[in-house]
């Protein structure tokens, strides 16, 4: 039982669904390694448990995971409490305290491994009132408290051990971030904002949609009917790099890979249980990297999406399936359009581009536009056998194109990449030597002059000075 696949962080999310079940708004997580014994304790402000329910929570499968529940019981199983736990330690003790009465108990596997059975450890108030950090208890509420630590610093000790942990918790405070981040920024009808801490630092939500971008897409909600209940399908296309502020894309980049975590995500009572998956319906790909389908259902429907005990894995039913198929191919081709949008909208706003993209039953190539302003400039002055070298020497270029080299940097670091290097008096330079080689000693044609300067990407990021030299040189 200690082995079902829990890892840190799956193992904490799970016993945070029983505090929110619990109507807590608070919920503290102490990670204590500094002393003999090292602690993990999770305190909530919930409604706690009087001695009869503590037990029955202690029960290794409480409830008939058939029964109907409360639109907001996260639980499943009644297994979560111990499984979650005993996959991290190797003693699980939960203390509840309701009005005035404290209760506690305790699952020791040294003590099972000796006695033979399941020997239950019922505590007295001398006993609760030694537990570490016992003092963090408000008024009600109920405390987790996880000792002896056997998978936690992986038989590491000292610096290395903090090291190890620290590491972990990071990784604990990012999968709550995203797991609970509409119950952090207050989203879910029926429960209050909660927030969560670790040793005291707040958990931010974050939100898989950036729906706080204006360039965020939000297509038209889907609703499927799964006999009396309701599953709704809400798409997302998610910006374009460059249209996102310096400080949302290293967040993003931070805590999300986008090429994995395309797809749906699939949310229960608002709890999100699984994500990063098309369930087999189309593959996963740089270009639709961007797309998203928030996916609800209650909790009325968990047989129907087979949800397993760690609450990580769930499969659409038949009929979700089908019309996120319908709906997939219009998710996917919006992401094809942001995805590509940049190189698309220049091409509007220009009339002859530098490159072109063909597409035929050879497949697609790139290629350098030999009828562009400039091309065709330089190919007017050179005689005949020259002009035959430029084409053979852009058609070298076009073809040496290192698609590679360009989709491993661009799909892993796209705000690294720069072309376009170069400071004012360089920038001055070009202007100058791309008006000569156009108009000569010639007047010129302000408006002609700058489409050339659009299409050739030199100068993007510099339109003040391209202002400036326009109007000076085309007064």
């Amino acid at each position: 039982m200690r082995d079902l696949g829990y890892s840190l962080e799956t193992a904490v999310a799970d016993l945070i669904d029983n505090s929110i079940s619990a109507g807590a708004d608070a919920i503290n997580i102490v990670c204590d390694i500094s002393g003999e014994q090292p602690v993990l304790v999770i305190v909530d402000n919930g409604r706690g448990m009087d001695e009869v329910e503590l037990l029955a929570a202690m029960r290794h499968g409480t409830g008939n995971p058939r029964q109907q529940r409360s639109p907001q019981d996260l639980g499943r199983f009644g297994l979560g409490l111990k499984t979650a736990s005993l996959s991290q330690c190797r003693s699980l003790t939960v203390v509840s305290k309701r009005g005035d009465k404290v209760c506690g108990a305790e699952w020791d596997l040294d003590r099972i491994d000796a006695a033979d059975d399941w020997v239950l450890s019922v505590l007295d108030e001398a006993d609760i009132h030694a537990l570490p950090h016992i003092e963090r208890f408000g008024s009600q509420g109920t405390a987790v408290i996880w000792q002896k630590l056997d998978r936690l610093m992986e038989d590491e000790a000292g610096d290395h051990s903090q090291k190890i942990v620290n590491e972990k918790l990071e990784v604990v405070g990012r999968h709550l971030s995203l797991v609970f981040h509409r119950f952090l920024s207050g989203e879910v009808k029926g429960n209050s904002r909660i927030s969560i801490s670790i040793n005291g630092h707040p958990i931010a939500a974050f939100d898989p949609f950036c729906r706080k971008n204006p360039a965020t897409q939000m297509l038209p909600e889907e609703i499927v009917r799964v006999g009396d209940a309701e599953v709704r399908l809400q798409p997302y296309v998610l910006p374009h790099h460059s249209r996102l502020s310096a400080s949302e894309y290293d967040f993003y980049q931070d805590r999300s890979d986008f090429i994995s975590n395309q797809g749906g995500y699939v949310y229960r009572n608002g709890r999100l249980m699984a994500w990063g998956d098309w369930f087999r319906l189309v593959p996963k790909g740089e270009a639709t990297k961007l797309a998203r389908v928030q996916i609800d259902f209650p909790n009325s429907l968990d047989e129907a999406w087979t949800i397993d005990i760690k609450k990580s894995r769930a499969r659409p039913p038949h009929m979700v399936r089908e019309r996120l198929r319908q709906i997939i191919s219009q998710i996917t081709g919006r992401s094809v359009t942001v995805h590509r949008g940049r190189g698309q909208k220049l091409f509007q706003e220009t009339q002859a581009p530098f490159w072109e993209r063909y597409a035929d039953h050879d497949g697609i190539r790139f290629a350098i536009n030999a009828q562009h302003p400039i091309i065709a400039s330089l190919e007017a002055k050179l005689p005949p056998e020259d002009a035959m070298l430029l084409r053979v020497l852009l058609e070298s270029v076009a073809v040496s194109l290192p698609v590679e080299m360009i989709y491993s940097d661009y799909s892993t670091h796209p705000r690294e990449i720069n072309q376009r290097s170069a400071d004012e008096s360089q920038v001055m330079e070009r202007l100058r030597g791309l008006r000569q080689a156009l108009y000569g000693t010639g007047p010129g044609d302000a408006k002609a002059f700058l489409q050339v300067v659009r299409s050739t990407h030199l100068f993007d990021g510099q339109t003040d000075l391209v202002d400036k030299y326009i109007s000076e040189e085309f007064a």
